[in-house]
């Protein structure tokens, strides 16, 4: 988890400091006639002198010289140098920013300023200093200076710095600089450059996990320059050593609509064979790494570019330290790609490659390909689209597997006709035409290729074994294939309001039924060409959801084969008024495929699917979406969501994945449950279990406790994970320095995702 502080939004408009001179006279006012003939106004209810050049002011001084208001208990002006001097309760005033402090000089020649222990009022940003000497107009110099957002006389943290440059507006530089938790120093940078509109953060955090031993994890993220901010991590592992790692965050081009992101961590891991899991893993180098680039750029209006980079020194470094990138990305992809825009088409070039040998990729070296939108064809009434690739591909697989790599060449030309139409005034109908041609420089001699046929009707005929060094692939030469796809949409409507359907408790003011029957008919030829003859990039991928059946949608490009599918189904949506919009208070959408020839499922009939989303009241929801096989032979899944905040400060969730019989994937019957409860202002609770009852094994545990303290957020959370069999421990303690004016609770704790972002509950 971690909070973050956004210092400096306008850190500090610091120490203007135009003191100009002032002298007084009781009860009077006057004007001195400055070097640059500025008027200076001066009142006071004191005593006034004036001697050899020097005048001077006491009690209740006031001076007014163009946009700056000084008050002091006593001034003096010196007319030969040019100095002005004001001490006791000083306030200066210049536009909407207030410094205060107990003496200063403003010399009018130099505009160089001297202050003892000022201080800015400007909330919510706190700065004192002394030796202020200004260096441009509205830039200023200030030696031992201090920073901190805590409005208190004795803030929890602040930042010193032996020189500080302020730019008025713009940005503020720190040199020598020490961050303070009350008294106590804690971290030092040679060099901090704080935009005055960025966000200063920085958190730490004491942990345990089993693998780990105890351990330290800290995170400081600051600006460097415009539009550029760095995150610093520096970690300490009792049984794998220190790490450190150095994020960056990079707005740049034209009005920063590009972006960089990257990421570093390195550390000498002294233990790097401890494995948490059942799965064996092999030797792992000591010296482990990760490094991600991200990348955005807009080149002009219509051209941008991606980058997606990942380098790292071996399979497990994100499953050992960053948990929570592994569970949603664990084979990191390696992309460059440009792209160029149009209203009528996009043209893409992309190269894809493999930078982690340990991963198997597909790489494109490279691939083009132009996509044409659907587009009318001379006011016809029919519609045309198409999609047109170029790729050079090469499967390859892990380094050091059992398995061959294999390549082609493959140019690829898609292109469709269509004629939507409303009979009747109600029915929609589309009718789609279209055709392929595909050519591949290599295809595997099927000939020299022995294999069987599953019996399993939802497994693939043509799904053959990858080609290993023992059985090699055989090479068949080019081939051509074409196939030809025809197909018919259609649907209609039928609504039906009730508005004296009226209910507090179920939210309902009026309802509306509207029932959308639909049916797709789709038809395919690939001339008898087998797909095991064409060697698998764009390929069958085991999911337990339908495919589309549609072109281009269609995307296993290489696993295409002949199909008749005739998909059937019907939608039912009930909608109410609520705070004066219409809004979905229940979704239901129940759909089947009839399979009169489906090489993806032999079966007669798919499963029934119904995909239902309920929300009676803001505070409730329900999704469950199933499918199951009443009219044949299948396999049964259902997923479903509960998440209910019956009261303000409490949130429940409950969620249950049920799966079974399915060919490709373990039977499953996970249940996870979790809920956040705010107890009051300053304490919060959060909790999450996650049970797979098919193996009776309590697979992951998580508890969190958060107190606020003012400045700070500290949190303690605990974990623990069952990696088949092998248990695995976390403890962390995390303080984080607060954001204002809002603050986020990281219900996702995890130790080994320190520091990264992931979903929260705000308070």
């Amino acid at each position: 988890m971690g909070g973050a502080v956004r210092s400096a939004s306008a850190m500090i408009r610091l120490f203007w400091g135009i003191i100009l001179l002032f002298v007084a006279t009781n009860f009077a006012s006057g004007a001195i006639e400055t070097p640059k003939n500025q008027p200076v106004e001066i009142t006071s209810t004191g005593q006034t002198n004036y001697e050899n050049g020097i005048a001077t002011a006491h009690d209740n001084v006031a001076i007014h010289v163009g946009d700056t208001d000084i008050y002091a208990d006593r001034a003096n002006y010196n007319s030969q140098k040019h100095e002005i001097y004001v001490e006791g309760n000083v306030r200066i005033y210049r536009d909407t920013s207030m410094y205060v402090g107990e003496h200063a000089t403003y010399n009018i020649d130099t505009k160089e300023i001297r202050a003892g222990a000022m201080q800015t009022q400007y909330f919510p940003y706190f700065v004192s200093g002394t030796n202020i000497t200004s260096i441009a107009e509205n830039a200023y110099r200030i030696e031992n200076g201090n920073f901190t957002t805590h409005d208190s006389p004795k803030p929890d943290f602040h930042m010193r710095a032996r020189t500080v440059r302020v730019y008025e507006d713009e940005y503020v530089v720190f040199q020598n600089v020490t961050f303070y938790i009350g008294n106590v120093p804690f971290f030092w940078w040679p060099y901090v450059y704080q935009r005055l509109d960025d966000a200063f953060s920085f958190s730490i955090s004491p942990a345990y996990l089993s693998s780990w031993g105890p351990s330290l994890l800290t995170q400081v993220t600051f600006p460097i320059r415009d539009n550029i901010s760095g995150r610093l991590r520096l970690d300490y592992r009792v049984r794998r050593g220190v790490a450190v790692g150095f994020d960056s965050d990079i707005q740049y081009g034209k009005g920063n609509s590009s972006w960089a992101d990257l990421k570093t961590y390195y550390l000498q891991d002294q233990n790097p064979l401890i494995n948490r899991t059942d799965v064996p893993r092999g030797l792992v180098s000591t010296g482990r790494y990760r490094l991600t680039l991200h990348d955005y750029t807009e080149f002009t209006d219509d051209i941008y570019g991606i980058v997606n980079l990942t380098k790292m020194s071996d399979p497990f470094v994100m499953q050992d330290f960053f948990h929570n990138d592994f569970r949603l990305d664990p084979v990191p992809d390696n992309v460059v790609a440009m792209t160029k825009r149009d209203p009528l088409y996009t043209l893409t070039a992309i190269t894809r490659f493999q930078a982690n040998e340990f991963f198997e990729q597909t790489q494109r070296l490279p691939e083009v390909v132009l996509d044409v939108v659907r587009q009318p064809v001379f006011g016809t009434g029919i519609f045309y689209e198409g999609e047109t690739g170029l790729a050079n591909l090469h499967r390859t697989f892990a380094n050091k597997s059992e398995f061959e790599d294999y390549e082609s060449w493959r140019f690829d030309s898609f292109h469709q006709l269509t004629y939507p139409n409303t009979y009747f005034g109600w029915l929609s109908v589309v009718p789609r035409l279209g055709v392929r041609e595909t050519w591949y420089s290599k295809s595997r001699d099927l000939g020299k290729t022995a294999f069987e046929s599953s019996d399993n009707p939802l497994v693939p005929d043509f799904l053959l074994p990858d080609p290993t060094l023992e059985l090699p692939l055989h090479d068949g030469g080019e081939i051509f294939r074409t196939v030809v796809n025809a197909g018919v949409e259609a649907s209609f409507k039928i609504s039906r309001t009730w508005e004296d359907v009226q209910s507090r408790d179920f939210g309902l003011d009026g309802m509306r039924h509207i029932i959308q029957p639909f049916t797709n008919f789709s038809w395919v030829s690939n001339t008898d060409l087998n797909p095991a003859e064409v060697l698998q990039f764009d390929r069958y991928v085991p999911t337990t959801q339908l495919r589309p059946i549609d072109f281009p949608q269609f995307t296993s490009v290489d696993s295409i084969d002949h199909w008749t599918v005739w998909r059937l189904g019907v939608r039912n949506r009930l909608q109410t008024r609520r705070d004066d919009i219409t809004i979905n208070w229940l979704d239901l959408e129940t759909f089947f495929d009839v399979n009169f020839d489906n090489p993806y499922d032999r079966t007669p009939y798919s499963n029934l699917f119904n995909k239902l989303r309920f929300t009676p009241l803001p505070w409730a929801s329900l999704v469950i979406n199933s499918q199951i096989p009443v009219f044949d032979k299948g396999f049964t899944e259902v997923n479903t969501n509960l998440v209910v905040q019956p009261i303000a400060p409490l949130q429940i969730s409950v969620g249950h994945r049920y799966l079974d019989a399915n060919p490709f994937f373990n039977n499953s019957s996970l249940f996870v449950v979790g809920g956040y409860y705010r107890v009051n202002d300053n304490w919060g609770v959060g909790a999450q279990e996650q049970y797979e009852a098919v193996t009776g094994v309590l697979e992951q545990q998580r508890y969190s406790i958060y107190r606020d303290l003012t400045s700070w957020v500290a949190s303690l959370g605990a974990i623990i994970r069952d990696n088949g069999g092998v248990k695995e421990y976390g403890v962390m303690f995390t303080f984080t320095l607060k954001a204002f004016p809002k603050f986020g609770f990281d219900l996702n704790f995890d130790p080994s995702g320190a520091g990264n972002t992931s979903p929260d509950t705000s308070n």
